[in-house]
């Protein structure tokens, strides 16, 4: 079955122009033009993947859409702007996005930001082990869930896709470009920002002290590491 996008967005002609290209290479394209009907798509639906405009007429934002998307969806999220502003796209990041494109866009651009959202949310899994415990983190491969200090801990798919590349290569620096290719794609490997903001988040949600981590380390201008205890004890 062919990957089913919906796009969000109240001009015509953005919903045409993204339904031409898209369809042009195979997927299934469905659109809403608004927030509510946005969510009750998603929920009804289930798409692989939601091109979501910032701004929507009549109700809740693009950023407000994605926050109730995370409520109860790990659904790919690429945010539609006309703003290019650095703390537009963090916002959107916060809200759970996976990415951004800034409109007007390059046909070949959005396939290809749409291919690398979809690759990192649907790719199997490389596992390793099914369960890694590092300190007070306890990852879970196979069913994608993250416990810190025994509570249960929400990720977004490509938070959850990085924490997976750190845990995966416990007490290793892994350099910027490793990580941005491993999990963005390497089309993003010179995108520092994507991967500074995410390890933000990451450190807010699973560290017990964001401003003092202990198990995402930082190598200054070199990239970062997790600090497993039990991996340098067995070395």
């Amino acid at each position: 079955m062919n990957e089913r996008i919906l796009i969000v967005d109240d001009e015509p002609r953005v919903v045409h122009l993204v339904r031409t290209v898209l369809e042009a290479v195979g997927y299934e394209v469905i659109a809403a033009v608004n927030g509510e009907s946005a969510i009750e798509a998603v929920a009804l639906e289930e798409p692989d993947l939601v091109l979501l405009d910032i701004r929507l007429p009549n109700g809740p934002s693009g950023y407000d859409v994605c926050e109730k998307l995370r409520e109860f969806s790990d659904v790919g999220v690429i945010m539609l702007t006309a703003k290019a502003r650095h703390e537009d796209v963090l916002r959107g990041f916060e809200a759970g996005a996976d990415d951004y494109v800034t409109k007007p866009f390059n046909a070949k651009e959005l396939v290809a930001r749409v291919r690398a959202v979809l690759r990192r949310t649907q790719d199997p899994e490389e596992r390793v082990e099914a369960i890694k415990v590092c300190g007070e983190w306890e990852i879970d491969f196979a069913r994608h869930t993250v416990k810190a200090r025994g509570e249960s801990v929400s990720l977004t798919p490509t938070e959850y896709a990085l924490l997976r590349v750190l845990a995966q290569n416990p007490n290793c620096i892994m350099t910027h470009g490793d990580l941005l290719t491993k999990v963005w794609g390497s089309e993003y490997r010179d995108d520092v920002d994507y991967l500074r903001a995410y390890v933000r988040y990451l450190r807010r949600k699973l560290e017990a002290d964001p401003a003092d981590p202990r198990y995402i380390l930082t190598s200054q201008g070199v990239g970062y590491m997790l600090a497993c205890p039990e991996d340098m004890s067995a070395q």
